[in-house]
């Protein structure tokens, strides 16, 4: 049985200067990333009204079209991370107001919700 105490929890939770540092810098590549896939995205090749292949240009531009709008949401959860960065509310699940664990901000640092408010809404969809 793993008894943590308080500290170690504390610890495990509380975002350091140099945390948010490298949490700051993850964000702002993640921001880049996605700014260059939307760039990509958008400056694909489309079909000529006579093109043999406008079915599958076609099919493609809809893989481009749900490519884009998931890279769109990442870039907005990615903008409103940095702005709670910046207003000096990030890292508080927006649901119980807890601190999200480092952990999951070290592997989503866009992350609104604590894992346990995350598995809630998933388990209402």
């Amino acid at each position: 049985m793993n008894h943590q105490t308080i500290g170690d929890r504390d610890r495990a939770t509380r975002l350091t200067p140099e945390d948010l540092a490298a949490l700051r810098e993850n964000l702002h590549e993640q921001r880049l990333f996605r700014q260059e896939q939307l760039q990509q995205i958008t400056t694909a090749v489309t079909a000529r009204p006579d093109d043999p292949l406008r079915q599958q240009v076609a099919a493609q531009a809809e893989v481009r079209i749900a490519l884009a709008a998931s890279a769109r949401m990442v870039l907005a959860d990615v903008e409103a991370a940095l702005a709670r960065l910046a207003d000096g509310s990030y890292g508080a699940c927006h649901l119980c107001r807890r601190p999200i664990a480092r952990e999951r901000l070290e592997i989503v640092p866009q992350a609104r919700y604590c894992a346990r408010c995350q598995q809630v809404r998933e388990a209402g969809r």
